[in-house]
């Protein structure tokens, strides 16, 4: 790589952290009380939807599939409500982005799920 003011080349080094700044993690410590898993209830809710949908995984894999789909609907429409209820501080692994916009993808996604369930139509033969 060259200065283009001078056209002299330019000596690339690592950038280093001064050693005046020690780390500090962000997460708080506290020695007295061990850290909890999970850490928030939104974690603990995100578990709960993560469960139920491979239970309807298995319930899927037993040739109940509208059954199947409809628990992983509303799962993540549980997942929706989850969501809007709770702080963002609060909510763990069911934030992604914004409140309204992670409730919105999550309750479309688990109503076209409910929906394509219901709406599809037996086929004979199976």
């Amino acid at each position: 790589m060259t200065d283009p003011e001078r056209d002299e080349p330019v000596e690339r080094r690592p950038i280093e952290p001064p050693e005046s700044v020690e780390p500090v993690s962000a997460e708080p410590v506290d020695p007295d009380e061990p850290r909890r898993y999970p850490s928030t209830i939104g974690g603990a809710f995100y578990l709960l939807v993560l469960g139920v949908v491979a239970a309807a995984m298995v319930v899927v894999a037993l040739d109940e599939w509208r059954t199947g789909i409809r628990l992983m609907g509303g799962a993540l429409v549980f997942a929706a409500l989850v969501r809007l209820v709770l702080r963002r501080r609060d909510a763990g692994m069911l934030a992604v982005r914004h409140k309204v916009l992670d409730a919105v993808v999550l309750a479309v996604l688990g109503g076209a799920l409910i929906f394509l369930a219901t709406s599809i139509p037996d086929q004979p033969g199976f």
